[in-house]
């Protein structure tokens, strides 16, 4: 390393935010970029350990620590430390397709497993990473790659989210020609309308879909696979199949009420919203101004649904979390897993910031949802929650008796996950399925010869980071059955 001390004499150091006050009124990114003089100390903290944990990418009772890319990240820290920009680029993109992506909204699994962290602030990864792609797009050193032959086979990618975004990039460089089927009018999949613009601007998508289209990879938008092209269709002019089409199913509650009007799932939410903010229509259909807006959920996704209500000028919003409220301060051992402790979100900074308070009602859900003459949701009644696990390990959530509230609602959000992928898309292609409604198999592979499936269709709902590697770790499977060997 080029300053093994480095982490002894530099103060850890994130890249700014806008204030939520100026940020609230509009839908800029809100991330401000470090300079690269800070860049480069930053750099200098990374410690030349031993084994760089950063880099692991496992699992920890299901939960992840480590970059599930496998990312160099000791190799481009010390070339950025050094002031070799392009260098730590290169070394970047040899396991990550889109650091643009992941630099913006990535949850730092690597910063959580950094050995520098144990007794210390760990280094600023994830900023330096961000810092690297731009660096690399501005300077011009991300150039179209187009391969100089053709494999003569023919792979069709059904989904444009990041995992099928990962598997064409790495089935094109090996000279396979890829086709994009997506069935929303623009390419991204969740990074187009699932995530806000504040987080990833669409702009930074659309750089990276016209680079691929340069490269040779053909898309083909407004395509429902399975509905408006039939599986034997695909089968016939294909020689591979490779499903990316998500978790898209929503996680649906069961409470008196549900059939009232205002009551929308968190992914029709924010699509509606960010196609208006792209000026791709009119009006919301589903716009929160002026409206008492509650989200059930308390993940990252309920915290964009906080940031976007405020941002169309809600009355009020209110969040139900029904998980505990973290800790003030951390006890003991975490490393190398993220800490547990309170930690409001964008979302929740820019209500706290509004309203003075954060919009979290902890350890509570919904109970009961009330309608007015016209059918439309007006209020709903919460009752506090105790979650426990059974002698088998499940958990079990029980209801706390005379805790019940009555707040305001005009609007109700539901962001409570997904219960699996479309189950046209697997009946379509005849697949088995998992008890969790993922696609079952062996690998990447499905039931069905030449069938494979990878990203969140495959896994489960899980981080952009991991589609990534699984759409990474799909095409080399692919390229195996296509060629015989692989190479990738």
């Amino acid at each position: 390393m080029g300053k093994p001390m480095g982490f002894l004499e530099y103060e850890r150091k994130t890249r700014p935010e806008r204030d939520p006050a100026e940020r609230l009124g509009d839908f800029r990114e809100f991330h401000l970029p470090l300079n690269k003089e800070e860049c480069e100390r930053q750099a200098a903290r990374c410690m030349d350990c031993g084994i760089p944990f950063c880099q692991s990418g496992t699992d920890f009772s299901g939960r992840s620590s480590g970059c599930p890319l496998h990312n160099l990240i000791p190799e481009y820290n010390d070339q950025i430390f050094m002031g070799n920009w392009k260098e730590a680029a290169q070394r970047l993109l040899k396991t990550n397709n889109f650091p643009e992506f992941t630099g913006r909204v990535c949850p730092a699994l690597c910063e959580n497993a950094c050995v520098c962290g144990i007794n210390d602030t760990p280094v600023t990864t994830h900023d330096n990473e961000y810092a690297v792609i731009e660096e690399a797009f501005a300077k011009g050193w991300v150039v179209p790659r187009i391969p100089r032959v053709r494999s003569g086979k023919k792979v069709a990618i059904v989904g444009s989210g990041p995992a099928g975004l990962a598997a064409a990039d790495c089935l094109n460089q090996r000279s396979h020609q890829v086709t994009i089927f997506e069935k929303a009018d623009m390419p991204g999949g969740l990074l187009m309308y699932g995530i806000p613009n504040m987080k990833l601007d669409k702009e930074v998508i659309r750089r990276r879909i016209d680079l691929m289209e340069n490269e040779g990879v053909e898309f083909i938008l407004n395509t429902d696979v399975g509905r408006d092209i039939s599986a034997l269709d695909m089968l016939d002019r294909f020689d591979a199949i490779v499903l990316c089409c998500g978790s898209r199913k929503p996680r649906d509650i069961n409470v008196p009420g549900r059939d009232a009007s205002g009551v929308y799932f968190a992914v029709d939410y924010l699509t509606d919203a960010t196609k208006t903010v792209l000026g791709l229509k009119d009006r919301t259909d589903m716009n929160a101004g002026k409206k008492n807006v509650v989200i059930l959920g308390g993940g990252d996704t309920g915290n964009d649904c906080v940031a976007t209500a405020l941002r169309q000028g809600c009355r009020s919003v209110v969040q139900l979390d029904r998980n505990p409220m973290a800790p003030l301060n951390a006890e003991g051992e975490f490393w190398p897993l993220k800490k547990n402790v309170y930690s409001p979100g964008y979302g929740q900074e820019e209500a706290i910031c509004r309203y003075g308070k954060d919009p979290r009602m902890f350890s509570t859900t919904v109970k009961e949802i009330h309608r007015s003459d016209d059918g439309a949701v007006n209020e709903i009644v919460t009752i506090e929650i105790r979650k426990n696990r059974d002698k088998n390990g499940r958990i079990r959530i029980t209801e706390i008796e005379n805790t019940e509230k009555t707040i305001p609602c005009d609007m109700l959000i539901l962001a409570t996950g997904f219960a699996g992928c479309d189950d046209y898309v697997a009946d379509a292609f005849g697949l088995e399925r998992t008890a969790s409604g993922t696609l079952a198999g062996i690998g990447y592979s499905t039931n069905a010869e030449s069938v494979f499936a990878a990203g969140d269709v495959r896994r489960g709902a899980s981080l952009v980071v991991w589609a990534i590697a699984e759409g990474r770790k799909c095409a080399k499977a692919v390229d195996s059955f296509l060629m015989g060997y692989s190479n990738m």
